[in-house]
Formats: structure tokens, C-alpha cells, sequence
């Protein structure tokens, strides 16, 4: 079980930065549904790693990076 979250959260992590690197780069919009789904599973894999590890603050920051992230795809799906 603890290499099982010790990858899903390498993986949640990989995917919060490449969301980030591609929207600093320009190479995808923080409007794109890509964008906002790379940085919910992050969030949400970091979360499993972060309880699992008892890193609290962490598992904070990353509940309300997958309530943003939430948010801004009801948005997108009522347009």
C-alpha cells in the first residue's frame, strides 16, 4: 500500500507542474478542460499522499487546489 501512494502522489505531483509549466509557457490555457483535469487528479492524488503521510498543511492546500479546480469546470461546463 505505501508504494501504491508513494507513486500516486509522484504522479499527482508530475501532473500539477506540467499543467503549471504549460500554462507559464503558453502552451495550454487555464480555461482548457486539459488544464483544469491535470491539476484535479494531481490535487487529488496529492491529497491520498499527503494523508497517507500525515503532511496536513499539504493535504490543506491541495483540498482547496481541488476545489478550484472543481469550480472551474462546473464553470466551463455551463457555458
Amino acid at each position: 500500500m505505501k508504494l501504491f501512494i508513494e507513486i500516486i502522489g509522484w504522479i499527482g505531483a508530475v501532473e500539477v507542474i506540467i499543467a503549471y509549466a504549460m500554462n507559464s509557457n503558453g502552451k495550454m490555457k487555464s480555461d482548457s478542460v486539459v488544464f483544469q483535469m491535470l491539476n484535479l487528479t494531481g490535487s487529488v492524488f496529492l491529497i491520498a499522499n499527503t494523508w497517507f503521510n500525515a503532511a496536513y498543511p499539504s493535504m490543506v492546500i491541495n483540498v482547496i487546489w481541488t476545489g478550484i479546480a472543481l469550480a472551474a469546470l462546473w464553470r466551463m461546463r455551463r457555458k
